[in-house]
């Protein structure tokens, strides 16, 4: 009987039924009004997120990427580590132990150090540590997506699911070290530059900021209406992964149409 209640209240009844359609208007409104094609669709949803300077990206037949480096690193870092998890460890809703946070901490701190240090080269006459590339970009972007996911995994198992397993979903070094050898592995991949790689990877990573919203997303949605660990299966989230991917696709429409009022132009910001 309380399985039959929870399948109810998530099916597309009355009012919910409302919120899957302005959902979907939502979504073919965004469609119509960004550019062409898929590489285009994944340009809009970076144009929202990131600066995609030129200079401080990869490119794909002559143009950059939806992301640039550190970004694409991120959300590829992101995406990797949530699939790694949801693969190895299904509906574990532990933090790692102490030893794995403190090796998390340091690819977060690397993060910043780069990314201070790159921002710094920007500004004139101001001293920075040392010459960034895309390469230490990628690289620093990559550590703080798979933060970013040993985070919010467990976080959206311990919120969505009645049945989530208390034990860590990174739970020991071996874990840990071969979820980096794949994380090294792909940004080797993002390196050769090969447009057959980048093409598939820039989608992804674009897909990437999309999935990191739309988790967040429905996670607040289910803390706001005290829905917290009531799902046993994906059908029953359907109602609550709508809202959190209406207020993503909201979030990037808003900031799109912001930052298209302000420069007229769906290109990335320029140097100089």
């Amino acid at each position: 009987m309380h399985n039959e209640a929870i399948g109810l209240r998530d099916r597309p009844q009355g009012w919910s039924r409302l919120v899957y359609l302005a959902v979907a208007l939502l979504a073919l409104g965004w469609m119509i009004n960004t550019p062409a094609g898929l590489l285009g669709k994944a340009d809009a949803i970076g144009y929202a997120v990131c600066h995609r300077i030129e200079a401080r990206s990869f490119h794909l037949h002559g143009r950059p990427l939806p992301l640039c480096a550190r970004c694409s690193g991120m959300y590829l870092g992101a995406v990797l580590g949530l699939a790694f998890q949801a693969a190895t460890a299904r509906r574990r809703s532990g933090l790692p132990p102490k030893s794995i946070m403190f090796v998390l901490g340091g690819l977060a701190l690397a993060f910043v150090i780069d990314g201070g240090n790159s921002f710094l080269s920007l500004i004139p006459f101001v001293p920075h540590l040392y010459e960034t590339f895309n390469w230490t970009r990628l690289l620093t972007g990559t550590g703080m997506g798979l933060v970013i996911a040993a985070a919010l995994y467990p976080a959206f198992n311990q919120t969505a699911w009645i049945d989530h397993d208390p034990r860590p979903a990174l739970a020991n070094w071996r874990s840990l070290g071969l979820l980096i050898l794949l994380a090294l592995g792909m940004d080797a991949l993002v390196l050769t530059e090969k447009p057959a790689i980048l093409y598939p990877l820039a989608l992804i990573s674009a897909a990437g900021v999309l999935l990191i919203l739309t988790t967040t997303y429905s996670m607040l949605w289910l803390m706001a209406f005290h829905r917290e660990n009531q799902a046993r299966s994906w059908l029953h989230l359907g109602l609550s992964v709508a809202v959190g991917f209406g207020a993503a696709l909201l979030q990037i429409a808003l900031l799109d149409l912001a930052r298209f009022w302000l420069t007229g132009t769906w290109q990335g910001f320029t140097l100089g």
